[in-house]
């Protein structure tokens, strides 16, 4: 680092703490860092921190990507709090949406031009808007216009945003980025998150947080193809270290103890008290005051929604219309409480439920956000009401059962959690584990996470059941399931009838239907495929597939 900053801090930004100081340090020293954001740590300060001292210690631009425009558009406006000139590049198709920094938008910034080139420009833009078509001479000097104006506002400012995708925009082709960061870099597909790198980067930072969902991939083939695997865990897996993000500022303590002993070694320190997370004047009956958390012990069945593809269960949305009602009457309004579910098929039941089977006045449920646990990463709510549906004699869970999506489902809350399901199918449940490779494989089940939470919970006498108003303690027993202790591939690959049936059921418990449509339909900013893996899909995969074994500085090599 040339000329290190006394004060690590950037402008209009919060002050730092000692683990967003080493990731500020660390990012700046060298040429490739993986950043690892736990919820609520900060990570959107921690990068436009980097991206502020990389811009003011460095010679040349910054581009700054992340595969969702909601993602570049929060980066966009912490970068333009400290000074930076900030420009934001969308596609054309969203430049008539509205964005909340749409003054940083490069058409925006365009029409607020004062050069004589850009009054030339304004005019003939102008003309066009009115006519509808300009004469060949005129479109072709708006279009040399255009590209000079585009070029000007570029060329200086100090930061470039947009997405992974948009990294590829042909206004972007002339200029090269020695530095380049990736924020969510663990929700961009591998081939994503190489377009804005692969073209002159020197220095790369990905942040993001391989503990939390990864990429949305619909096709069966690209998954097989390794389209779900991010570019961050893969170098993991390579040996790359992440720089870890430490003390967490949105949980109550007690409701971060569980995900910080359970996925992030129990590193996780509070950056706010139990005083910090109470809402005065909100009475709720916590089983312990100073943990408000508890499981709702439902038996109700889950059932195949109407589409087929999904599911849902009506005995969870009915206590769920009852638990938003209880906080409604206790004082919080309908924009404190947010409702995540696994399953599309649940929330628009609950949706339905909210809308025409309420207790109070249909209006003041309007402003409840209800959504599936994948759309709600990165965001988070005062309250959280978690519905997991499942529930059947099978216990099977679906993708209920990855670890990564109840992480996300559990650290959303700032003050509160309450979750809905049925205690004694989710504490049987199992998932799997390999170990071996080639030809001697053996598959061994073990008891799921959510066996863990609700043994975190019966100790804490937080699993109940019974009205709202007159809450007990659940006598369920929480025991570790009892499951095969292993099965076998030998090196003929014959497999006896049990070890093939059970590797099967295990495994199709373990993964998420990648053909409901109407799960994914929740998620918001997805972002589709690269062209190239649309044109050509089967010589995409392939060179997917000769990449696996490169390093990203490897590849940069290639460039």
């Amino acid at each position: 680092i040339h000329n290190p900053p006394k004060n690590w801090t950037a402008p209009n930004l919060p002050q730092l703490n000692h683990s967003q100081v080493q990731a500020v340090q660390k990012a700046l020293e060298q040429p490739l860092s993986l950043i690892q954001g736990p919820p609520g740590t900060g990570k959107t300060v921690t990068s436009a921190t980097i991206i502020y001292h990389l811009a003011r210690q460095h010679q040349g631009q910054v581009l700054v990507t992340a595969p969702s425009n909601i993602a570049v558009d929060q980066l966009a406006e912490k970068i333009h709090l400290t000074g930076l000139k900030v420009v934001r590049i969308l596609a054309k198709s969203r430049e008539c949406l509205y964005s909340p920094v749409e003054f940083l938008s490069l058409h925006t910034q365009i029409r607020n031009m004062r050069t004589p080139q850009a009054k030339e420009f304004k005019k003939l833009f102008d003309l066009k808007e009115e006519v509808g078509e300009l004469t060949s001479s005129d479109e072709k000097r708006f279009r040399i216009l255009r590209s000079q104006v585009e070029r000007e506002l570029l060329e200086n400012a100090d930061v470039i945003c947009t997405t992974c995708a948009g990294a590829g925009d042909p206004r972007l082709g002339k200029l090269r980025f020695k530095m380049v960061l990736v924020d969510e870099a663990t929700q961009a597909c591998e081939p994503e998150a190489l377009i804005p790198i692969c073209n002159g980067a020197k220095q790369v930072i990905l942040v993001g947080d391989h503990k939390q969902l990864g990429p949305v991939v619909m096709c069966k083939k690209a998954a097989k193809a390794g389209f779900k695997q991010s570019l961050f865990e893969r170098l993991i897996a390579l040996g790359v270290r992440p720089i870890r993000l430490e003390v967490q500022y949105r949980m109550h303590p007690s409701l971060a103890e569980f995900p910080s002993q359970t996925f992030y070694d129990g590193c996780l320190q509070n950056g706010i008290t139990m005083e910090d997370r109470q809402v005065s004047g909100v009475k709720f009956p916590w089983p312990r005051e100073e943990m408000p958390m508890f499981f709702y012990n439902s038996t109700g069945q889950e059932e195949i929604s109407a589409s087929g593809t999904s599911y849902l269960n009506r005995s969870e949305a009915i206590n769920i219309e009852k638990i938003i009602t209880y906080f409604l009457r206790a004082g919080l309004k309908g924009s404190q409480i947010g409702v995540v579910t696994p399953y599309e098929g649940q929330r628009a039941y609950i949706q339905q439920v909210l809308q025409r089977q309420t207790t109070l006045s249909a209006k003041m449920y309007e402003s409840i956000e209800i959504a599936s646990v994948d759309a709600f990463q990165g965001r988070e709510k005062d309250f959280i009401v978690l519905s997991c549906v499942r529930s059947n004699q099978r216990a099977g869970l679906g993708f209920l059962n990855d670890p990564r999506r109840l992480n996300v489902a559990l650290t959303r809350a700032r003050y509160g959690l309450v979750i809905c399901g049925n205690a004694q199918v989710l504490a049987r449940a199992t998932t799997v584990g390999h170990q071996g490779r080639g030809r001697m494989t053996v598959i061994r089940s073990m008891p799921s996470v959510w066996n863990g939470l609700l043994s975190h919970m019966k100790k804490f006498d937080l699993i109940v059941e019974g009205p709202l108003s007159a809450l007990r303690q659940s006598h369920i027993q929480i025991d570790d399931p009892v499951v095969p202790v292993a099965s076998y591939r030998g090196s003929s690959g014959n497999r006896s009838q049990s070890a093939r049936s059970f590797a099967r059921d295990a495994l199709t418990q373990d993964e998420p239907p990648l053909f409901d449509s109407d799960y994914y339909r929740g998620i918001p900013q997805s972002v589709p495929a690269p062209e190239a893996a649309m044109r050509a899909p089967s010589q995409y995969f392939q060179s997917i597939n000769r990449m696996r074994n490169l390093s990203l500085l490897d590849f940069m090599c290639f460039r």
